[in-house]
């Protein structure tokens, strides 16, 4: 079984050429964390007028949790968000960055899907 994944952050203004620079090129070792992590289809759009950063993914693992548990803990995707946490403000009272017991980017409820014939 599949579980869709949306999340939302905000760019701060000053970070958006660099921010998508950076992930023009993501680093090889933080793809092959989210692949570890049963992570696919993974996109971030932006909407400029309210500067949101969108992020959609599937996670088609057993154990969510413990995969996400095992992203935060490579040290490559850790240095990768050393980087882009400073480009991004948290929605989530108290958050100090990405991989804390506080959630980083804000989860998303799934209110509609269509998936329309296969």
């Amino acid at each position: 079984m599949c579980k869709r994944i949306c999340q939302i952050i905000k760019l701060k203004p000053t970070a958006e050429e660099e921010y998508k620079a950076i992930h023009a090129a993501v680093w090889p070792g933080v793809l092959a964390a989210l692949e570890r992590a049963h992570i696919t289809d993974y996109s971030i759009h932006h909407y400029p007028p309210l500067q949101l950063l969108i992020a959609t993914f599937k996670y088609t693992g057993s154990d969510y949790e413990g995969d996400m548990k095992k992203v935060g803990e490579d040290p490559e995707t850790r240095r990768w968000w050393a980087v882009t946490d400073g480009m991004q403000e948290s929605f989530v009272e108290g958050a100090q960055g990405s991989g804390k017991d506080i959630p980083w980017w804000t989860e998303l409820q799934e209110v509609f899907r269509f998936d329309g014939k296969a």
